[in-house]
């Protein structure tokens, strides 16, 4: 592939260097924060509590999206249980099934299913399991920086044996890390990013996601509610609906990220703000809101199982927990599990 005119013309050196200073534009945790949610004054006057504004400007920046079958093909780096992956795999397999109970993931998928390309065409309602690709032996390390996680994805699609496919117009790559394993500015800023990989690493540009599994590093940060911080002195956690505390609370990440990988795969297409590097995007607009009444600091109204398990919509044959997505239609957060729906 042809590099970008910008780094066919600098030195090696200059464009490892730009390399490094450019971040993934977006990472993702759950509510509550260590600051104030910047929701609770964008938000303060709405006429529906649930994100609702006028003064949000989220607009079509005339970039792709996702509008053809969409393939997630998933890299399962360090140590990771059967059960673990099922629920993962069972959750985004759940988008497109319309064998599920309502509220449903597939019910939720339908608010990313409204946004469209410049051509009118809708993202695509069918998300399916792509290829897999187990990364055991940790073959970058325990500690992952931003450009080595793209390292990571390099050697899944050029492996030698069973290589990932090359899918830049309809493949996503999800690249989850298992509890022991640290990554560039997570749980202190980010429980997962998106972005895309630069040619001069991986050979292509590819949409991706980050998401890991804080179980053991900090849980109280990215599987809230089901676990809680320490600064929340008795609040109760929730208890999590497949009974896996850092994977349940990954489920919420990774639904944030897909959503806006189709939405926005390579920074150029739907996003609120003047800055490409700092958009804000469909599940930005709504972090921390599960429910109907949901904003601020309250995750709004949720369902409880007769097990008393907490979750806001089914899957094939799993519950789930995911954050709600921003309508641009009527201007608010909506989800499957809405009072007035």
């Amino acid at each position: 592939m042809t590099l970008p005119p910008l780094i066919s013309l600098l030195p090696v050196l200059t464009v490892f260097s730009l390399l490094c200073a450019v971040s993934p534009v977006l990472g993702w945790r759950p509510w509550p924060h260590l600051r104030p949610n910047s929701s609770d004054l964008l938000y303060a006057g709405s006429k529906k509590f649930e994100g609702s504004s006028e003064f949000v400007r989220l607009r079509y920046h005339m970039g792709p999206v996702l509008t053809a079958n969409i393939a997630v093909h998933t890299i399962w780096y360090g140590t990771w249980q059967k059960s673990q992956k099922k629920i993962i795999r069972e959750f985004i397999s759940s988008i497109s099934t319309v064998r599920s109970t309502h509220p449903s993931v597939a019910g939720w998928w339908k608010t990313v299913q409204l946004y469209t390309d410049q051509t009118g065409a809708n993202i695509s309602r069918n998300v399916r399991l792509g290829e897999e690709k187990n990364d055991r032996f940790y073959s970058h390390g325990k500690s992952l920086t931003r450009l080595s996680i793209q390292s990571v994805i390099k050697s899944a699609v050029t492996a030698r044996s069973k290589p990932l496919p090359i899918n830049p117009k309809s493949g996503l790559y999800l690249l989850l890390t298992s509890d022991d394993v640290y990554v560039q500015d997570f749980c202190g800023q980010v429980c997962g990013f998106h972005y895309f990989t630069f040619p001069a690493i991986v050979g292509y540009t590819l949409p991706y996601a980050w998401v890991g599994n804080s179980a053991k590093l900090c849980p109280g940060v990215c599987a809230y509610p089901f676990a809680v911080p320490d600064y929340i002195p008795g609040l109760k956690p929730r208890k999590s609906p497949n009974g896996d505390v850092g994977v349940d609370g990954m489920i919420s990440v990774i639904g944030h990220e897909i959503a806006e990988l189709a939405t926005n795969p390579l920074v150029n297409a739907w996003y609120a703000g003047q800055d490409p590097t700092s958009p804000v995007e469909i599940a930005d607009l709504c972090e921390g809101i599960y429910g109907t009444g949901g904003g601020g600091s309250y995750t709004g109204q949720l369902l409880e199982g007769h097990d008393g398990a907490t979750y806001n919509m089914n899957g094939i044959r799993r519950r789930y927990l995911v954050q709600w997505l921003w309508n641009h239609v009527v201007s608010y957060c909506t989800g499957p599990n809405a009072l007035d729906q």
